[in-house]
């Protein structure tokens, strides 16, 4: 899948993200990948639900993968979770 079809979840607001969601696929892109780490994971769980229920009732969730990374933090090893959403556009 291109790497340019994905959104990653920050700390701006939800619907920054949703918009960028949307724009992606109005381009053209059939499928978006929503990716988040940590204390974002809310807020790209939230922007999944937004695309899906009040923007485009044609999109599903194709699949949700769950992980976790160990980072290096101040010298120390530190596990955050991760999630990525598929979401795809299904033919209307």
């Amino acid at each position: 899948m291109a790497e340019e079809h994905v959104v990653y979840v920050g700390n701006k607001p939800v619907m920054n993200y949703v918009l960028a969601a949307l724009t992606q696929f109005n381009e053209g892109a059939s499928e978006v990948v929503i990716k988040a780490r940590g204390k974002a994971i809310s807020r790209a769980v939230d922007v999944a639900e937004i695309v899906r229920n009040r923007f485009m009732p044609n999109v599903t969730v194709k699949s949700i993968n769950i992980d976790t990374e160990e980072l290096d933090s101040e010298g120390r090893r530190v596990n955050v979770s991760t999630i990525e959403i598929a979401l795809e556009k299904q033919a209307s």
